[in-house]
């Protein structure tokens, strides 16, 4: 099976990818680390196709996000491949999740306050909420 390492450009990222090897290692699976580059990421790249001199088709922009989430990826030990998606990041993960049977989902919500009070960001909520996959939350270490 598959765990979804669901990423994005964060520092936790990181934390994410380490909690999936260690799940991945625990049940003999292959992480997948995916981010979805979203249409405003896409925008900021400078990537779109008025923009560019040569348009970009989808697999061009499915590598682009391949390599943002390879940089997710330190030294982790177990069988991975890097998955670029495009659009939403909820909609998309859960529905890579779904196509690939993974048997978990694994987030980092962002930390908020200075009390340390976890507060789940919109996208790590929609993913836990929406997920028919079981979803990992990871808190990220002080």
């Amino acid at each position: 099976m598959t765990i979804v390492a669901a990423v994005d450009r964060s520092e936790r990222a990181s934390n994410v990818v380490d909690e999936a090897a260690a799940l991945a290692r625990a049940f003999d699976d292959t992480v997948h680390v995916v981010h979805a580059l979203t249409r405003s990421e896409f925008l900021d790249l400078g990537i779109t196709s008025a923009q560019a001199e040569e348009p970009k088709d989808m697999s061009e922009i499915r590598e682009a996000a391949s390599d943002m989430a390879a940089e997710a990826v330190s030294d982790i030990d177990v069988p991975y491949e890097t998955v670029g998606l495009v659009g939403g990041p909820v909609e998309e993960v859960v529905q890579y999740a779904d196509e690939k049977d993974a048997r978990y989902i694994v987030v980092s919500p962002r930390r908020r306050s200075q009390t340390g009070k976890v507060l789940f960001g919109s996208v790590a909520q929609s993913i836990l909420l929406n997920a028919t996959t079981p979803v990992v939350s990871t808190i990220e270490s002080e």
